[in-house]
């Protein structure tokens, strides 16, 4: 009954320090963020000796890298930002006008 939220307290008690600067978690998807590609694989490592450090394992056939844009819970990330995915508006779009 609890153990999303448990597991989602646990995700941000590992990742406290990057979550929000370069890092987004919501249960198991994450996304690592960076301004510059050249951070990029620092933001990377930093992630990865997280999770080895409390002995986390990332399924490497659910994971993708160097993605300029992306859906992520339902939303479109891009450089510019985060935008609503057009699928999830349609049906308001759509409504008749009164």
């Amino acid at each position: 009954k609890n153990a999303g939220a448990t597991y989602q307290r646990m995700m941000n008690k590992v990742f406290q320090g990057e979550i929000g600067d370069m890092l987004e978690v919501y249960m198991d998807d994450m996304i690592i963020k960076s301004h510059e590609e050249t951070d990029h694989a620092d933001h990377l490592r930093r992630v990865f000796e997280l999770a080895r450090k409390c002995k986390m394992r990332f399924n490497p056939e659910k994971c993708t890298f160097g993605v300029r844009a992306d859906k992520f819970l339902g939303f479109y990330l891009t450089e510019l930002g985060i935008e609503v995915n057009p699928n999830k508006c349609k049906a308001f779009v759509e409504l008749p006008t009164p």
